[in-house]
């Protein structure tokens, strides 16, 4: 079944904090060398959905400048392509975008001047592997309107997620958004196939009445009247954006083998846009263990489960540990790091310490020299 994408990528995501005051939350970097967003425009391609919308908002430089060439996820073609839309000015309109079902019907034209049956819309700032036109088969099989895909969070926090209640057939019967006390432990993954003839009807009814949320004023509004249903996702998912610990612990979730190999080992594979280094460089008398390093990286002292990405620098007898350490970054000799963030070309000065707490790290901001 031929679908388009639709990834919402326009997030403020304030529980980052400094992480995300210059960069998106989808453009955040993963796993040495990734960025959040690499992991679902990867699904898109792999999933035969060769059109995908990118709608930006906040600090949108740098991710727009990691997607100045979309061939890495195979867009770059001639029917389809990758299309990044931000707010604009207009004779008619110079709002920035209301919410997500607004970013959407700010442009309707790119629905409008599609051709395939089904729209796919998720977020830029999760990281896992799905098989959308599975979920496209699902949909068209239930006959449904709205396809919502969930996952058992069971033991989870589920404060931070829409829960589903369904019936025996998995057709919703009630949505609650972020509820204190939830009544099930079905999280919506804020991915959802729809027509996209339903689409535009819905958008051009809801937004001239003032409704401008895609799962309140769509999903929870029209749960009754809709035909909407659920469908369960039993892979890894893991969201970054949620607060500073969602981050830190989806790239330590790549120390596990397990983890790791679903990405770099089971076809398809996530894709990136490539950097033209040299491979990580171990300097005698380096001891680095339960670590992913990323290309360019020049390594001394001691690095123990930790991540460290590109052309990363650490000095003789200093000693990393449990630690993100992010591009560029510098960190000299005889200097001690623990339970941080290091943002990109951060300056760690010869004998300096950065120690945090085991479950809260504490981020150093981009460029800081300590």
């Amino acid at each position: 079944m031929k679908a388009i994408g639709i990834i919402l990528a326009g997030g403020n995501s304030e529980g980052l904090g400094t992480l995300t005051e210059l960069r998106a939350a989808a453009a955040m970097p993963v796993a040495s060398c990734y960025r959040a967003i690499d992991f679902t425009l990867s699904c898109m391609s792999n999933s035969g959905i060769g059109k995908v919308a990118v709608i930006t908002q906040y600090n949108s430089r740098s991710l727009q400048d990691h997607l100045t060439s979309s061939k890495w996820w195979d867009f770059g073609r001639k029917q389809g392509g990758l299309f990044v839309f931000t707010p604009y000015t207009s004779r008619n309109d110079n709002s920035w975008f209301r919410g997500t079902a607004d970013s959407i019907y700010q442009n309707l034209t790119y629905l409008k001047r599609s051709n395939e049956p089904y729209v796919v819309i998720t977020s830029g700032d999760t990281v896992y592997k799905m098989d959308y036109s599975e979920v496209i088969k699902y949909h068209v099989e239930k006959g449904a309107d709205i396809t919502v895909v969930y996952k058992n969070m069971e033991g989870k926090d589920l404060s931070k997620f829409g829960i589903l209640e369904m019936d025996e057939e998995k057709r919703l019967c009630e949505f609650e958004e972020k509820p204190l006390q939830a009544q099930s432990s079905n999280a919506s993954l804020g991915i959802y196939v729809i027509s996209r003839t339903l689409l535009i009807s819905l958008l051009s009814q809801i937004i001239p009445e003032g409704r401008y949320d895609l799962v309140k004023d769509i999903i929870i509004r029209f749960r009754k009247t809709l035909k909407i249903y659920g469908y369960e996702f039993d892979g890894y998912w893991s969201s970054i954006s949620g607060s500073v610990n969602d981050y830190f612990n989806t790239n330590m979730d790549f120390l596990e083998r397990e983890v790791r190999d679903i990405f770099t080992k089971q076809a398809p594979y996530v894709e990136t846009k490539p950097k033209d280094e040299p491979p990580a460089k171990y300097n005698a008398g380096a001891e680095v263990s339960d670590t992913i390093v990323g290309s360019g990286s020049i390594l001394n002292g001691k690095i123990e489960h930790s991540v460290v990405f590109r052309k990363v620098y650490t000095g003789e007898n200093s000693t990393v540990k449990n630690s993100i350490v992010m591009e560029g970054s510098y960190i000299g000799n005889n200097c001690v790091v623990e339970n941080a963030i290091l943002d990109k070309d951060v300056v760690v000065s010869d004998g300096k310490s950065i120690i945090g707490e085991e479950g809260k790290p504490v981020i150093i901001s981009k460029g800081t020299v300590i």
